[in-house]
């Protein structure tokens, strides 16, 4: 039986990157009418991180282990940004309610009015939206299911590595 190659790797974290994309858009947003917070903004864009270095290495396919690397990199990227954003997140929604930091004027507000490292830290700090926990599934919120979905990309692409330097 052969094993997995790095294509297929990256094709497999393409389709979590489209069915992640599209449950939080079509469904959570769309359909469920729950509006992003900024922190769950900033979770799409590890998301989509990770999907486009992997849609690159599913189309080009490199053979060249410098090109695997670099695309195992973006794909780590996205992960642990997302992944570490996700758990932030959860942190936040597991406070105390009178620790949980007051409401800010949302993420176009600063994007407009404050140098860029700056809307990073105030979004990483949270705000009061961000601990809403709006829907949940086997008792996980949103941000929870979506560390999850991180650590397993994580998991994959350690697993993953032995395909960097040749396919098997």
């Amino acid at each position: 039986m052969k094993s997995l190659n790095f294509r297929a790797l990256c094709a497999l974290l393409v389709v979590i990157c489209v069915v992640a994309s599209a449950v939080a858009i079509l469904y959570f947003q769309k359909h469920l009418g729950l509006a992003p917070c900024p922190l769950c903004i900033f979770q799409r864009i590890g998301v989509w991180t990770m999907g486009a270095f992997a849609l690159l290495g599913t189309l080009i396919n490199p053979k060249k282990a410098w090109a695997k690397i670099t695309l195992w990199f973006g794909m780590m990227a996205g992960v642990l940004w997302g992944g570490g954003v996700a758990a932030r997140h959860v942190w936040l929604q597991h406070l105390p309610p009178d620790q949980v930091p007051a409401c800010g004027p949302g993420l176009n507000y600063w994007v407009e009015t404050l140098p860029v490292m700056q809307v990073f830290q105030e979004v990483l700090k949270g705000s009061g939206e961000c601990a809403v926990i709006d829907w949940q599934m086997f008792g996980l919120s949103i941000p929870a299911l979506t560390l999850i979905m991180f650590l397993v990309c994580f998991a994959l692409l350690v697993v993953g590595v032995k395909w960097l330097k040749s396919d098997v």
